[in-house]
């Protein structure tokens, strides 16, 4: 599935894919200094904990995100899972094509007097700094990670992060399927309370940013999303936070509190377990870069390089199905060697069985063979002893009246996409012990 600014570029709807120096100066301003100045130092006995991330892929092949900024800033609204004391932001150009300025940065949190998410509470604003520094390079395939910042970070809250691009970028590293409102606009306006000045709204995006760490007393390991746009909840309501990822996180912080565990949503609308993001495929689909690579070849950016994550929930296959008429096998194999990976790395390997899609796109999209497919990939899986659970999406979303289709209340419209009421749903399915048991589990 792809997000729905693409779907004009395509076939109708057949193509509906799952899947210098600033530092604060006495008068509480900010005051311009051209040498480094010291960064907050990490609270003894606490540790560094990832409470957000996106999985990014190289801009597209055409728009916005091939053309990248110029002398315009980004401001990028993200929600975090757990809380911490001091924050710092990843930036990302691991996909871009050359080396990228950055002119300034900083965070805050939103402005909640206000209607505008694009406002933000000048109490909060935080410059952000590179080894001292407000402006810096990130090389070209590279991460940049900020020094940490003295703003306290509840769990389940908005951040508003801006980040000023001088000079061309060329093509962005991107996420495609945001489902949240972000904007862009011209010259430097990291340090402008009001959003005003950000005269282009941005309902795909998040553009340049990677995550953002909290440093905490424990980190309990985060659970980690992988998954297509089923997991970016394409299907949700904009600026809700309705993925199934982050209702699964608050039923965690329901239970067990600032003891639970981070939610992390590594997904990628569109991705397949075989195939590349630009591969074509079926009815026409000429592929795109946003969809990215093959799910095996994520896992060392997407997953492995978190910081301690611990279980990771796999739900890919369909669009393998739906897209490149793959095989059950083929499917199977792919699943089985994620798993075999993932519990090579000491971490719990769950896996979820494929949801039914009839009725969405035009003819070829989907075929009683095709969900023969799908149905057999679910047989397997419950079936299969070697993941450490399985959870069985199918059976909470389907239709029992046509179990090839999706429940018309969990149905988005699209009829492969859930709603908020399905994503619910899905959440609701996963079994919270499941994510805690083990020698280690949280107390």
């Amino acid at each position: 599935m792809f997000p729905s600014k693409l779907k004009a570029t395509a076939v109708t709807s057949t193509l509906v894919l799952v899947g210098s120096l600033a530092v604060l100066n006495g008068s509480g301003g900010f005051a311009s200094a051209s040498s480094p100045a010291a960064s907050p130092q990490p609270v003894q006995g606490r540790q560094w904990a990832n409470t957000w991330m996106a999985a990014t892929t190289h801009g597209n092949l055409a728009g916005s995100t091939n053309a990248g900024f110029n002398n315009q800033s980004v401001r990028l609204i993200v929600h975090t899972t757990v809380s911490g004391s001091q924050l710092r932001i990843r930036l990302s150009n691991e996909d871009g094509d050359q080396a990228v300025a950055v002119g300034n940065a900083t965070v805050a949190k939103p402005d909640l007097s206000t209607p505008s998410v694009a406002d933000i509470d000048p109490s909060s604003l935080r410059q952000l700094s590179f080894n001292g520094r407000s402006s810096t390079v990130m090389n070209k395939g590279a991460e940049l990670l900020s020094d940490p910042v003295d703003l306290a970070v509840e769990r389940e809250q908005d951040l508003v992060v801006t980040v000023y691009f001088p000079t061309p970028t060329g093509p962005t590293t991107f996420h495609g399927t945001s489902r949240q409102n972000n904007f862009v606009g011209a010259t430097d306006l990291t340090q402008d309370v009001s959003g005003a000045g950000f005269t282009i709204t941005r309902t795909c995006c998040w553009f340049f940013m990677s995550g953002v760490d909290v440093l905490r007393h424990t980190n309990y390991g985060p659970v980690v999303v992988l998954s297509d746009s089923l997991g970016d909840a394409n299907g949700s309501t904009l600026n809700a936070n309705k993925r199934w990822a982050n209702l699964l996180y608050a039923r965690l912080a329901e239970a067990r509190g600032n003891n639970a565990p981070a939610v992390l949503n590594a997904s990628l609308a569109g991705n397949r377990l075989n195939h590349e993001g630009t591969e074509p495929g079926a009815a026409g689909f000429p592929g795109f870069p946003e969809l990215g690579t093959n799910a095996l070849a994520r896992l060392d950016d997407d997953v492995f390089d978190l910081i301690g994550p611990r279980t990771v929930i796999t739900h890919l296959g369909i669009n393998d199905i739906w897209m490149s008429d793959d095989s059950a096998d083929a499917i199977i194999t792919s699943l089985r060697q994620l798993n075999q990976q993932i519990k090579e790395r000491g971490m719990r390997s769950l896996v979820a069985t494929i949801t039914p899609y009839k009725g969405n796109g035009g003819p070829g999209v989907w075929t009683p063979a095709k969900d023969a497919t799908r149905q057999a990939v679910n047989a397997y899986l419950l079936s299969s002893s070697e993941f450490d659970g399985v959870i069985d999406f199918d059976s909470v979303l389907r239709d029992p009246a046509d179990p090839a289709r999706l429940l018309p209340a969990y149905d988005s419209g699209d009829h492969i996409h859930p709603n908020d009421l399905g994503n619910q749903a899905m959440a609701d399915a996963i079994s919270l012990s499941a994510l805690l048991r083990g020698p280690d589990s949280v107390p």
